[in-house]
C-alpha cells in the first residue's frame, strides 16, 4: 500500500434504523490468480473461493431475511432474473470472477431450503436439479467490439488513455523514483532470474514495479521451490508500496482527465443501473459487474476518495468490491417503492477491501456526507461521468469498430461528458446501453517507513496488482 499514515481506514458509521434499501450496484475485482507476466493468467481455486466468499457477504447483507440492509422485495432463495443483472468483460478470469461471486449470492437451493430445491412429479418421485439445486444466474459477457464494454473497461482500446497513462513515465515523480530505487530493484534479480525476459539486474527497475511485485508475490503464494520465498515480508511490503504508487500514477491525475476515462465511464454505468431501479420502481434490485483494479484506482481519484483517506492511493486487495446503495431513511420502514423518488431516495457508497476488510461507507465527491440525496448524486455524477458510447469514442479517439457509427475523427476533451439527460426525471439517454495527483513523500521515505500500522489493515495486500497491460487484470 502507499501510505504509512496511522489514520485507520474507517468508514462513516451509523445509518437510520428504519432505512429501506431498494437496490444496489456492486463492482468486484477478481480473487487470487496466476501471474500476469506470461499473459495467460487464470483464477486459482483460492481466488474463486475468495469471490464466492464475498458474494456470500453481499448475500448476507442484501438478500438474507432478517438483515437490516435487505433489499426490499428481493427473492431470498430462488434467483429471479428480472431482479438481478450481472455482467463482465469477455475475459475468462473476469467471467469466472463474476460466476464465483454469483454462486455465493445465490447458492444451490438444497443448502438454502430443501423443500423448494426439488419438485414432486406426477409419478410420486422427487427431482432435484444437478449439483444440489445449483442456480444458473444469468451472466452477460461483453466483448471488446460491443459499446457495453466501456462501462466496465473504458480504458481498453482508448488511445487517449494509453497516451495519458504513459505520460506518467515522463514526470519528475517517476524519474526520481526510478533513480532512487535502482539498487533496491536490482537486488531482486536472484529471485526472478528464471523469468526469460529478465536477463540481467539492470532489467529490474521502478518502470516494472507492478510486474516485479506480481511475480514475487504469486511465487510466494504458490511456488514452494521458488527463490522468491526468501523475500521477506518487509521487502514485499516495499515492492507493494512502490507498485501502488506506479499504478496510481498511471490511472489518475487531476490535471489530466484522460488518465481516468475508465472511471468516468464506470460512473456512467453505475448511474444507468441505479436509474433502472428508479424507473422500474424497484423491479431491478441488484446489478453486479466484474472488472479490473485500475478502474478502482481511477474511481478513487475521480470521486475524491483519496482526500478522505490516503490509503485510497493504494491498490485494492484481491476480491475487493465497491457498492452503491439506493435507499431511503424515512421514519418508518417502507413497504413499496417511493412515490416521489427525488424526495425520498439517497445513494451511499461502500468499499470492502478483499475478503477480510469491513464493508464501510465513505463520502463521495468531497461531500463529507455518509450519503447523497438522489438528485445530488445525479448532479455530481453528471459533472464527472461519460454516459454514451459516442462521447467515449470522441474522448478516446478510438478506432474500435462500433466507433465508426459516430464518425469520430479526433479525440475531444474528456470534459465532454456526453450530454446526459435528466436522470432524476427517469431518463438517461438510450445510448447508455448497460440494461497524477502528486503522491506525498519521496521514495527514500517510502523505503524507510514503518510497515503495517492501523492504516495497513485497511488496504492490506491479499493478492496482486494490475500491470502495464491494461487489457488484462
Amino acid at each position: 500500500m502507499l501510505t504509512t499514515l496511522t489514520v485507520p481506514l474507517v468508514g462513516l458509521l451509523g445509518t437510520a434504523a428504519a432505512e429501506t434499501i431498494y437496490g444496489a450496484v456492486v463492482f468486484t475485482r477478481h480473487g487470487d490468480r496466476t501471474t500476469k507476466h506470461y499473459g495467460a493468467q487464470a483464477l486459482t481455486s483460492l481466488g474463486a473461493t475468495q469471490n464466492f466468499q464475498v458474494g456470500g457477504d453481499y448475500r448476507a447483507r442484501y438478500i438474507t431475511a432478517g438483515s437490516p440492509k435487505r433489499i426490499l422485495g428481493i427473492s431470498e432463495f430462488n434467483y429471479v432474473s428480472s431482479q438481478v443483472y450481472a455482467t463482465a468483460p469477455d475475459q475468462g478470469i473476469l467471467l469466472n470472477t463474476a460466476t464465483a461471486f454469483l454462486q455465493g449470492l445465490y447458492p444451490p437451493l438444497q443448502g438454502l431450503d430443501p423443500a423448494i430445491a426439488s419438485q414432486t412429479l406426477n409419478n410420486g418421485t422427487n427431482s432435484t436439479s444437478p449439483l444440489n439445486g445449483y442456480q444458473y444466474v444469468a451472466l452477460q459477457g461483453v466483448n471488446n467490439n460491443s459499446p457495453d464494454t466501456i462501462w466496465i473497461k473504458g480504458d481498453d482500446s482508448c488511445p487517449a488513455y494509453a497516451e495519458a497513462a504513459a505520460s506518467f513515465d515522463d514526470s519528475a515523480e517517476f524519474k526520481t523514483r526510478l533513480a532512487e530505487t535502482k539498487s533496491f530493484y536490482e537486488g531482486f534479480y536472484p529471485d526472478v532470474q528464471s523469468v526469460f525476459d529478465y536477463k540481467s539486474p539492470s532489467d529490474l527497475s521502478y518502470a516494472k514495479a507492478y510486474d516485479i511485485f506480481d511475480l514475487i508475490n504469486v511465487a510466494r503464494i504458490h511456488n514452494a521451490t521458488s527463490p522468491a520465498r526468501d523475500v521477506t515480508d518487509e521487502q514485499l511490503f516495499q515492492l507493494r508500496t512502490l507498485a501502488d504508487s506506479a499504478e496510481f500514477g498511471s490511472n489518475y491525475n487531476r490535471s489530466q482527465p484522460a488518465r481516468s476515462i475508465h472511471a468516468e465511464t464506470f460512473l456512467g454505468g453505475v448511474l444507468a443501473q441505479l436509474n433502472k431501479t428508479v424507473t422500474s420502481a424497484g423491479k431491478l434490485k441488484l446489478s453486479v459487474m466484474a472488472g479490473s483494479y485500475d478502474t478502482f484506482q481511477a474511481f478513487f481519484g475521480l470521486a475524491n476518495l483519496t482526500n478522505v483517506n490516503p490509503d485510497f492511493f493504494g491498490l485494492p486487495a484481491y476480491a475487493s468490491t465497491m457498492a452503491f446503495e439506493l435507499f431511503s431513511d424515512d421514519d418508518e420502514a417502507a413497504t413499496a417503492f417511493p412515490a416521489d423518488p427525488d424526495a425520498a431516495l439517497r445513494v451511499r457508497f461502500l468499499f470492502k477491501n478483499g475478503t477480510e476488510g469491513a464493508m464501510s461507507s465513505f463520502p463521495l465527491f468531497g461531500s463529507g456526507a455518509d450519503s447523497l440525496a438522489w438528485p445530488d448524486f445525479v448532479g455530481q455524477t453528471k459533472t464527472r461521468a461519460i454516459t454514451s458510447a459516442a462521447a467515449w469514442c470522441g474522448a478516446c479517439g478510438s478506432k474500435v469498430d462500433f466507433c465508426a457509427a459516430y464518425n469520430v475523427a479526433e479525440p475531444t476533451s474528456s470534459d465532454d461528458k456526453g450530454g446526459m439527460s435528466n436522470a432524476v426525471a427517469g431518463v438517461i439517454g438510450a445510448v447508455v446501453t448497460l440494461g497524477v495527483v502528486g503522491l506525498a513523500g519521496g521514495v527514500l521515505f517510502l523505503l524507510r517507513r514503518r510497515r503495517g500500522g492501523s492504516a495497513g489493515k485497511g488496504f492490506e495486500e491479499k493478492g496482486s496488482l494490475h500491470g502495464s497491460d491494461k487489457g488484462l487484470v
